[in-house]
């Protein structure tokens, strides 16, 4: 048995996802209808034997921590756990993580009782499935010091990325974080046909990294204020000689860094038959089992469409949208390309009738939203229309925001009957 342990990065303050990410961490962000970011990585673990994960976080981490808490529990014989590693100022030490390298070694000293040979440090926010012990027997094969994920993108992708070139042997031997357009064609990498068929020509980082344990010791202790894997951990490894591989992926695996991203990546997984695929009996997706009633749908024209549970639909039509836990949307509704988060509990009766502004938890009668996310416990009353477009400004009022073209509501927010945002 592969003795790693992992180590689970919950992400900084996630601008780029605000506001999804005002008051929640990236990892903590709704997906897929019923599920959090953080299931990703943690069900990728689980499904590749890795049964032993520490989830570091620092921002805005009550919603995540609660997740975990509250998801994934071991019962005594599987020796396995989640457990959280927050930021905590100490003695030697006043200062929050500054970047990924020092959120590791910060947190390293939680690993000492801890029997292990290498650790896979991996991000709270990307969405893939990967057997991570067959990387770790390939890490293991080569005899690396330090193994990098890899997938091959094109060139409007590549300066986002960590990007490397590497030898017949797989072995990195140069490294640039985020290059800029102009001297890409330096970082050009011999790819296969259908790679470069669909100008995938760079091999980018995704971010996944597998230490042999002396090794990822070492260079902490040789780089004492290295604070980040991409900018400086990495490249003075290939520079000092220590063995760094690539471990190419062929499969579906997207970086979930703004709110164009996770749009896209939500309304994908409608798909005849999607790139990520959660209806796989080995790939597993877990996630916290809220012992729901099922959906209720009277009278709606669906298609193309993921509805969670516990949902009550009147709508006219939802086509191509993604319907969280506990959604309510009224009659002769439509919803196109929408993502609803749904609600953290049901308002009863009595809650609706007490409401004085007379707009209940959930999408009104008469609407027409699309091209939207409506984030949790949003109230949206009747005759309402959401329609975001590419010609709409980003802007920010106080219930909602524009983001490249996507109308996103915000979290508790109330949008009065009658109001019309977009075209």
């Amino acid at each position: 048995m592969i003795k790693m342990i992992s180590l689970i990065l919950g992400g900084g303050a996630g601008t780029r996802l605000y506001p999804l990410t005002k008051n929640r961490s990236k990892p903590a962000v709704s997906i897929g209808g019923k599920y959090r970011l953080i299931d990703i990585p943690i069900s990728n673990c689980l499904n590749s034997g890795v049964k032993r994960m520490f989830v570091l976080t620092q921002y805005n981490s009550a919603s995540l921590n609660k997740h975990i808490k509250n998801t994934f529990q071991f019962d005594k014989f599987t020796h396995g756990f989640v457990d959280i590693l927050a930021a905590e100022q100490t003695a030697k030490n006043d200062q929050w993580f500054q970047g990924t390298a020092d959120a590791v070694r910060k947190s390293m000293h939680h690993l000492k009782n801890h029997d292990y040979d290498y650790v896979l440090i991996l991000s709270g926010d990307q969405l893939y499935q990967m057997d991570f012990e067959k990387m770790a027997e390939f890490h293991i094969a080569k005899g690396a010091d330090l193994t990098i994920a890899t997938i091959p993108v094109n060139a409007s992708d590549a300066t986002g990325f960590g990007i490397m070139k590497v030898n017949d042997l797989s072995e990195i031997t140069s490294f640039i974080e985020k290059p800029k357009a102009e001297i890409l064609n330096e970082w050009i990498s011999p790819m296969s046909e259908a790679n470069q068929k669909a100008g995938k020509n760079y091999l980018a980082s995704m971010g996944i990294y597998i230490f042999k344990r002396e090794a990822l010791e070492a260079l902490f202790e040789e780089n004492p204020f290295a604070d980040d894997f991409g900018k400086q951990i990495i490249p003075v490894a290939i520079q000092n000689d220590r063995k760094v591989v690539s471990y190419q992926y062929e499969g579906y695996w997207t970086d979930i860094g703004n709110i164009r991203s996770f749009f896209e990546a939500n309304l994908e997984l409608t798909d005849d038959v999607p790139n990520f695929n959660l209806f796989d009996n080995s790939k597993i997706i877990y996630t916290r089992a809220r012992m729901l009633p099922p959906s209720k749908i009277f009278g709606s024209k669906i298609n193309h469409s993921i509805i969670s549970e516990g949902s009550i639909i009147h709508a006219e039509s939802i086509l191509r949208s993604v319907v969280g836990i506990r959604s309510r949307i009224g009659n002769n509704t439509q919803i196109r390309s929408t993502i609803i988060m749904g609600n953290d509990y049901f308002e009863t009766i009595e809650d609706i009738y007490k409401n004085k502004d007379g707009i209940i938890m959930g999408i009104g009668n008469d609407c027409n939203i699309e091209n939207a996310i409506i984030d949790k416990n949003a109230r949206i009353g009747s005759n309402v229309r959401i329609v975001g477009s590419s010609s709409m400004e980003n802007c920010e009022e106080e219930d909602y925001c524009v983001v490249d073209g996507i109308v996103v509501v915000k979290k508790n927010a109330i949008i009065p009957s009658g109001t019309v945002i977009g075209k």
